[in-house]
């Protein structure tokens, strides 16, 4: 399996799916700048498929220092919120939808160095390190949450590198009405998933409070409907 590099996975430029959910509205100019980073992709984006009858909306996408689009989220049910309190996190249901773009090893933007191709371990990282993104335990402080969030992301990078591992099993989700096998696995904040479906992208997802077993991705045709 190819190894994963934070460097494949990141972006040099932009926001990372980790971050917060960014609510737009039609007719503002957030709402535009956000439509317009999705639609320079070269790829087709992924959401969940009509099945899911809930709120969407979009998060974040990231690119390269060239201004080439590298991956990006989409969110669906709640907006995932960072809350300490007892809970909080179980009355949470979400599932983010990543879709990262399957390129080979390439220069950099920069033209200074190379960078990893991106696999299925790309989604898986990026799916784990998102979930941390919108935990925080009940039971710790504050101030420790920074070391506790460095120290579960460097285990959410190493478990992607192993997805072939005792702590994944797998399953078969549709991708525009086609059978195609995920690696997932649960933990206490949540659950994460990634699979490769082929036409030019990787597909991660990650949720909290509803089921990965039912769910079903598919093309996004129309943007609209995460406004």
């Amino acid at each position: 399996m190819e190894t994963t590099s934070r460097t494949a996975a990141q972006s040099t430029v932009g926001d990372s799916p980790a971050a917060g959910p960014q609510r737009t509205q039609p007719g503002r100019p957030s709402a535009h700048r956000t439509v317009d980073a999705y639609t320079r992709a070269s790829f087709p984006w992924y959401g969940l498929d009509g099945a899911f009858t809930g709120p969407r909306w979009l998060m974040r996408v990231s690119s390269a220092a060239d201004g080439v689009v590298q991956h990006g989220s989409m969110g669906h049910g709640h907006e995932p919120s960072i809350r300490s309190e007892a809970g909080a996190l179980e009355k949470e249901r979400f599932a983010v939808v990543i879709t990262v773009a399957a390129v080979p090893v390439r220069r950099s933007g920069d033209g200074t160095g190379v960078l990893d191709a991106t696999t299925v371990s790309s989604a898986a990282w990026l799916a784990g390190s998102g979930l941390l993104g919108h935990t925080w335990p009940a039971q710790l402080d504050h101030s420790l949450r920074d070391d506790w969030l460095e120290q579960q992301t460097e285990t959410a990078f190493e478990l992607a590198d192993d997805l072939d591992g005792e702590l994944w099993s797998t399953l078969s989700l549709p991708v525009d009405g086609e059978a195609t096998v995920f690696h997932y696995r649960e933990s206490e904040f949540g659950w994460v998933l990634a699979g490769s479906p082929g036409g030019g992208v990787h597909i991660g997802a990650y949720g909290r409070g509803m089921s990965a077993y039912g769910l079903g991705f598919s093309a996004v045709e129309d943007l609209s409907q995460y406004l």
